[in-house]
């Protein structure tokens, strides 16, 4: 690849500019729309429960390929990127949402707000990943032609090679379709049927408080395998600290105390370990979560700084440009500007998102700001690493304190605020997501102009379906309760309220900042050990099992290409089995809402297992589903 300035005018996409295929078609738009829907969704539940998601554009791509070019026997590369694009669009906008609108949700069960409506969730959802689309359009050329070769964007890069793989086959998709559907039946069979208890513990003998437990659930393993040991091992860390350590000395101390500390409503000693957890453990993981957010927002500043420079003056320089070849079109800017003005007046003006028109304001100046970030940041980074946390908890206490300055307050403020952060979550996600996507298409010869049609068509489509899996999950379960902690939106929440109200406790939150700081400075990332901390040791154990299989392959001795295939095959493996799951997870959700007589509901005529195989057949079948990720991995077979 080269690395000088005219690299992008050397550059020869692997689809020719002079060449026509199909592309934007009503096969890749109705294919793209089922992925964003089913990754949109199934990341949602994944995302609350575990506070990760995964990317879509690479088992969009694979599924594409084979049902595009395995089943309809259809050749085009640029159809599977269209489905890619249009699938991962669906998936970020679902991101961003889970961070933040959860919160609305934890409100209205806490203080007696009134739940946020189906419309208003659809309305903030659409905004934020229209104007994440729309932020991001004019910066095409400055970031992805112009920086061609010196912006990696390594999930783009590693999109287009699985796409151009793909055209010597579609056999990958098979292991794709293999890990949803083993995902989606061991889902079934544990949490569905409940023929074995998904989440087994056991308390340490002679060790008061101390538990350790795992859920033996598909996705969870998964996960693992895809970030790998590092940052698995640095999540169970920080549920070791948490679990093992931290609520043992509290247990103890709790003996002593007979006095009601809050938050608890009772004293300690009549708080079992789930209950300090509860009371306790979760303020001081937020305050780490924080804590790291913002400290790599900081970290971030120089190149943040340099990166909006660098990205407006390339936009200046390529505005005008009158190119005719198909690979440099583009949407038109002027149409994307009006939109932009359009939606933020909208918002201004309304009441659907109840922020008026200083948070009409705050969404335009700091989404553009945000917008451009993102779209640079991962190129550099990649998306895993890119500060959205952050951004968006920067967000919230500029706009929480602007909102109190005025008058804006109580609950009223407070949704106001959580609306803004919600935008502005979506926007630099919907961002980043673009701009890998915008690279895969650069690199295989796509049509701009053809692709940012389809990432407005994956927001739309996710953004529509999006509040209906939010209000489903929520009367399922309920967000922050122990089958969706929804970590980052249970963050955002406590920001607001303590700008807005400073009734928190305090030194708790600001113990996990200073345990934060202590991790930071042994050189550790962060965030992965404060979400560790902050959600229960039983999420972290299964995805160090993942990481441990993961590193154990990584170092075989094997040749590149070979390692590198095995890899592929158990990550794509993973996929299918994240994607089985979180699509179970809402299938149970409908189910739970469905009465069948008195209480009952069709999800407990389902669940007549009453779980006869105990905590023994739950690590029986979860090696099994181990076994099934190492034999597409360790033992895939290699491709000629």
């Amino acid at each position: 690849m080269d690395n000088g300035k005219n690299a992008n005018i050397e550059f020869k996409p692997y689809i020719a500019a002079d060449k026509v295929m199909p592309e934007f078609t009503a096969t890749a738009i109705i294919i793209g729309i089922i992925m964003s829907i089913i990754f949109g969704a199934a990341n949602a539940y994944i995302g609350l429960r575990v506070g990760m998601t995964i990317s879509a554009s690479i088992p969009a791509a694979v599924i594409s390929m084979g049902i595009i070019r395995g089943i309809m026997k259809r050749d085009s590369i640029l159809e599977n990127n269209m489905v890619q694009t249009i699938g991962s669009a669906g998936e970020s906008l679902a991101s961003g949402a889970i961070f933040t609108l959860p919160a609305l949700f934890i409100w209205s069960q806490e203080l007696g707000m009134a739940a946020p409506s189906l419309l208003r969730i659809v309305i903030i959802a659409l905004s934020g990943g229209i104007l994440g689309a729309l932020l991001m359009l004019p910066l095409r050329k400055a970031l992805i032609a112009k920086e061609h070769g010196i912006l990696p964007y390594p999930e783009g890069t590693a999109c287009a090679e699985v796409l151009i793989a793909g055209e010597t086959g579609g056999a990958k998709a098979k292991t794709v379709f293999t890990g949803l559907g083993i995902g989606s039946l061991f889902k079934f069979i544990t949490d569905g049927i409940k023929l074995f208890p998904s989440e087994i513990e056991w308390a340490i003998p002679k060790y008061k408080g101390a538990a350790i437990g795992m859920d033996t659930l598909p996705a969870l393993l998964g996960v693992g395998f895809i970030v790998g040991p590092q940052i698995s091992s640095y999540m169970l860390s920080g549920a070791v600290l948490g679990w093992l350590v931290i609520i043992p000395l509290i247990t103890h101390l709790g003996q002593y105390i007979p006095e009601i500390i809050y938050p608890a409503a009772v004293p300690i000693s009549q708080l079992d370990y789930w209950g300090i957890w509860s009371n306790y453990i979760k303020y001081i993981g937020a305050g780490a979560v924080a804590f790291g957010g913002i400290l790599s927002l900081i970290k971030s500043l120089p190149l943040i700084v340099r990166t909006f420079k660098e990205a407006l003056g390339g936009l200046k320089g390529t505005t005008r440009s009158t190119s005719t070849l198909r690979t440099d079109e583009d949407m038109s800017i002027k149409g994307a500007f009006l939109g932009v003005i359009a939606i933020v007046i909208f918002i201004g003006a309304t009441n659907f998102i109840p922020v008026g028109i200083p948070g009409a304001l705050i969404i335009a100046i700091f989404g553009f700001f945000f917008a451009t970030v993102s779209a640079r940041l991962v190129g550099l980074v990649g998306s895993s690493n890119n500060p959205v946390s952050g951004m968006t908890i920067a967000t919230l206490l500029v706009t929480s304190i602007i909102f109190k300055a005025i008058g804006f307050d109580g609950e009223e403020g407070m949704i106001g605020a959580l609306s803004v952060g919600a935008v502005i979550c979506i926007i630099a996600a919907m961002a980043g997501d673009m701009s890998q996507d915008l690279k895969t298409g650069f690199l295989v010869g796509a049509t701009p102009r053809k692709q940012q049609y389809g990432e407005l068509i994956g927001a739309v489509a996710s953004g529509l379906v999006i509040g209906f899996v939010l209000l489903l999950l929520n009367k399922a379960w309920g967000f922050g309760s122990e089958e969706l902690p929804a970590p980052q939106a249970t963050l955002m929440k406590l920001v607001i309220e303590g700008v807005m109200s400073g009734n928190l406790p305090w030194a708790l939150v600001f113990a996990g900042a200073g345990i934060g700081l202590v991790v930071e400075l042994l050189g550790i990332q962060i965030l992965p050990f404060a979400v560790g901390l902050y959600l229960p040791i039983h999420l972290s154990v299964p995805i160090m099992i993942g990481g441990i299989l993961r590193g154990i392959l990584d170092k075989k001795k094997l040749d590149e290409d070979t390692l590198k295939q095995k890899v592929d095959g158990g990550i794509l493996f993973s996929s299918g089995l994240i994607a089985g799951e979180g699509l179970i997870g809402i299938l149970l959700a409908v189910l739970a809402i469905i009465p069948v007589g008195g209480e009952l509901t069709v999800a407990d005529k389902v669940a007549f297992g009453n779980n006869i195989l105990g905590q023994g057949g739950s690590i029986i079948f979860f090696a099994l589903l181990a076994f099934t990720l190492v034999k597409h991995s360790f033992f895939a077979k290699e491709e000629n």
